[in-house]
């Protein structure tokens, strides 16, 4: 039952960014130190008014705040907002039982988001709206831009609501991942289904008329004029439709900066949950790398990148679930490093291997403090040493943080450290 008009002392924030308050009730873009006066429905908290307000709230920058669903916290000043982001992994790690000291967070935010997933509605009337889904509701909030989007996807709503113009016969709801490249946006669409002939060409026409470099439907190219390209170090990747991608481009190279700086002078390095190369490609002007991934598209973009670009050391894949088939501890014998970026779910029967390894550095990257902290427990258990774990924020204004962590065999000296090469 709706408690209405109840006056709320926020405490602090919450994992996803909410205020939290005696209770616990957790109110959505309240903040610390603050009285407000909320209507509270068991643990949930709506925010109705700011009676006082913090002094670290800041005017949020974007019109749609507080009704579109993609940000969690504008309102709070850059250093309180960094130590929050910087804390989520401290917490997770702290409850986890591991014991580890966190940098303070890297901004890697930069230009910005190079890649969106953006919805697609068609309403009674036939009008095609096009953006991000409302705060706790089913509701579209209809975009022409974001604000947290790298120039490259200035044409990112405009694009998508084009495809679903063109699919507005269909009636179905969409979801259009954008993705900025430098030969231009690449778009793969999600729950259109099987597109017949006819529809297809109206595609091929948009890809034309919006000089847009490819449009895929459900990973199948549909058309493409121009190669996405992303550029990783030395290498030029062509990413399969809809691949895993770091979110910034600032992101990317910060996370790679730390995992070479983590890897050090090893020679042989193994990157597990390899992706299209984000690691391996850089990685690979001075080691010789082994990239294992589950999806073979991936695998295959990776491969081609790494056989055209110049200078790079030998890179071997191997197409693999190491979700259910991780590398054993005989296997990882012959490698002077590891690098494991797994998804959310975490690397916890891969963690186990390395944990029986003798293999000198491992460096894990996550986008999930909870999971990475239980790896961490598996492996520092084990006699690993954690020499470092640094947060680092590309989803600005979101709950998602991600955090490189460079573990040691505690009877293994450190090997120097290099910064990164190309």
């Amino acid at each position: 039952m709706i408690d209405l008009a109840r006056k709320l002392r926020i405490e602090k924030l919450g994992s996803r960014g909410e205020g939290v308050s005696r209770g616990p009730v957790f109110t959505p873009y309240a903040l610390p130190g603050e009285t407000i006066v909320a209507e509270v429905d068991g643990e949930r908290g709506h925010l109705v008014e700011v009676v006082e307000p913090s002094p670290d709230r800041v005017a949020p920058f974007c019109p749609y705040y507080q009704t579109c669903g993609g940000c969690a916290v504008q309102a709070l000043a850059p250093a309180p907002y960094a130590e929050w982001k910087r804390g989520l992994v401290v917490a997770a790690l702290n409850n986890a039982g591991v014991r580890a000291d966190v940098a303070p967070l890297v901004d890697a935010h930069g230009a910005g988001r190079r890649r969106a997933t953006l919805h697609a509605r068609v309403d009674p009337r036939g009008r095609v709206s096009v953006g991000f889904m409302q705060a706790r509701a089913h509701a579209l909030v209809d975009l022409d831009v974001c604000p947290l989007f790298a120039p490259g996807l200035t044409r990112a709503c405009d694009a998508a609501r084009a495809a679903a113009e063109a699919l507005r016969g269909l009636g179905k709801p969409l979801d259009i991942v954008v993705t900025a490249t430098e030969t231009g946006l690449d778009l793969d669409l999600r729950g259109a289904g099987p597109l017949d002939f006819p529809l297809q060409q109206k595609l091929v026409r948009l890809a034309q008329e919006a000089d847009l470099a490819r449009i895929a439907n459900h990973g199948i190219v549909v058309v493409e004029r121009r190669a996405p390209i992303l550029r990783m170090g030395a290498a030029e990747v062509s990413p399969p439709p809809g691949a895993f991608l770091q979110a910034t481009e600032a992101g990317e190279n910060a996370l790679a900066d730390l995992v070479a700086q983590g890897v050090g002078a090893g020679k042989r390095v193994a990157d597990l949950f390899c992706g299209v190369g984000t690691f391996a490609l850089r990685l690979a002007a001075r080691a010789e790398i082994h990239a294992v991934e589950s999806e073979d598209s991936a695998l295959a973009a990776l491969s081609k990148a790494a056989r055209f670009a110049p200078g790079l050391r030998q890179v071997t894949t191997e197409r693999r679930d190491l979700f259910r088939r991780p590398l054993t501890a005989m296997e990882l014998a012959r490698f002077d490093a590891v690098v494991f970026d797994p998804p959310r779910a975490g690397a916890e029967a891969q963690a186990r291997e390395m944990a029986q390894a003798k293999v000198p550095t491992l460096v894990a990257v996550s986008c999930n403090p909870q999971t990475l902290s239980r790896d961490l427990g598996v492996l520092t258990r084990a006699g690993y040493a954690l020499e470092s774990v640094t947060p680092v924020d590309q989803f600005r204004c979101a709950a998602h943080v991600e955090t490189v962590a460079v573990l040691r065999r505690a009877d293994k000296p450190a090997k120097r450290r290099r910064p990164l090469l190309g």
